[in-house]
């Protein structure tokens, strides 16, 4: 087990989209499971951070009502790849060959609140996280918007 690796559930855990258009499972162990801080995750994503569950190509599986036309592939230029619904656009999985050829990360906040992924194990990237990333845990906290 890789020292980023989280495998606190072996059961398949279920995943959709925002809209419920895109819908999947996937089968642990998961090969890597970490927070990404990278500035293409960050700007693809919208977010300050990504969460990322690494599994084989052979373990994601898709709902068969998904046809190849839900999903938008953006191919960046180093050749990886990111999908999203096409419906409400949804960043979903993220593939890059040269790197981590067979297998497929998928956006862990997309697993379902009945089968949520573990904890990661680890943050990759930290060189390019946000620079107030650890003041976060002295800022305010609301349960729900505040205003």
């Amino acid at each position: 087990m890789s020292s980023d690796q989280s495998n606190e559930s072996i059961k398949p855990l279920s995943g959709h989209c925002h809209c419920g258009k895109i819908s999947f499972t996937v089968s642990p162990p998961f090969a890597h499971n970490a927070v990404c801080h990278c500035v293409d995750c960050r700007r693809s994503s919208g977010a300050l951070a990504v969460h990322w569950a690494v599994v084989s190509e052979e373990s994601l599986v898709l709902d068969p009502s998904v046809s190849p036309d839900d999903l938008t592939t953006y191919t960046g230029k180093t050749g990886s790849q990111r999908q999203f619904c096409r419906v409400c656009g949804t960043g979903l999985f993220f593939r890059n060959q040269q790197v981590i050829p067979g297998m497929v990360d998928i956006q862990a906040t997309a697993f379902t609140e009945e089968t949520p992924a573990p904890a990661p194990g680890a943050q990759i990237w930290v060189k390019e996280r946000i620079p107030w990333w650890n003041a976060l845990k002295d800022m305010k906290e609301f349960e729900q918007f505040p205003g």
